[in-house]
């Protein structure tokens, strides 16, 4: 995509599974990537892959529930490059418990990790983007956003959340030029679903073969990267269910369109 050429995209999360994926995405496509992780030597690892390909990357150690951490990330990309063209929001956790014996401290890790974070996050990187007349958000929210799991209610809350803040923001961030829109994997193999992934696979009845077939994160990916190319018009709240299907959408997307897209 030629509209990512020269645009400066900041991945959180992005050390591994479909967040190494959406930077490796856009580094192809031309954007400056720059990968954070509470882990830094995964982001290290995710931006050298991007350089080997030989795409334009930057690692930061980076604590998405810190709100000094986001301001000191944003401030640095400001610095280094001059401006921020795209954030993706995508940092998260997840874990299995039944609601009964779900304690605080889970209930409030996975609040502050999966929901927080996208405030903390975008409250640092919006004030750039209107400084520049515009700008792309993309949140990675889940199917669980949109049809929630037993066992898995804390993890699913802040899924929705995540769908809710993204339909407010992209009415209220739209007079600026700034797309805010979000996408919503199934189940990927990652690190983060591994353990969970025969349960999850029960729940929506699907056949072992897929269940146990290997998801590349790349597969996830390409939604991602047309809702951060500069595609014109401004989007309002679009939640794609992910894969290419949102490269054809975010194309031929209207001004303030509202669409929802079901998993």
């Amino acid at each position: 995509m030629d509209e990512l050429d020269a645009a400066v995209a900041v991945v959180t999360g992005g050390g591994n599974g479909i967040g190494a994926g959406i930077a490796a995405v856009l580094g192809r496509e031309g954007a400056t990537v720059v990968v954070t992780d509470l882990d830094e030597a995964r982001a290290h690892a995710s931006a050298g892959r991007i350089a080997e390909a030989g795409g334009q990357s930057h690692a930061v150690h980076h604590d998405v529930t810190s709100a000094a951490s986001c301001a000191e990330v944003v401030a640095g990309v400001i610095d280094r490059f001059g401006r921020l063209d795209v954030l993706v929001n995508n940092a998260g956790i997840s874990s299995r418990s039944a609601f009964r014996d779900l304690d605080e401290a889970e209930w409030d890790r996975m609040m502050n990790v999966n929901l927080k974070s996208l405030f903390l996050m975008t409250k640092a990187a919006v004030e750039p983007m209107i400084e520049q007349s515009g700008g792309a958000i993309i949140n990675t929210a889940s199917i669980a956003g949109k049809e929630a799991f037993p066992n898995f209610s804390h993890y699913s809350v802040t899924k929705f959340g995540v769908i809710a803040l993204t339909q407010a923001l992209a009415k209220e961030f739209a007079p600026f030029g700034i797309r805010v829109n979000a996408v919503c994997p199934g189940v990927v193999r990652t690190t983060l679903w591994e353990p969970l992934l025969d349960e999850a696979a029960d729940h929506h009845r699907v056949a072992d073969a897929a269940a146990n077939r290997q998801v590349d994160a790349l597969d996830r990916c390409h939604a991602a990267e047309a809702l951060g190319a500069s595609c014109g018009p401004t989007t309002v709240g679009c939640s794609s269910a992910g894969g290419r299907s949102g490269r054809a959408l975010m194309r031929r997307a209207p001004v303030a369109s509202r669409w929802y897209i079901r998993s």
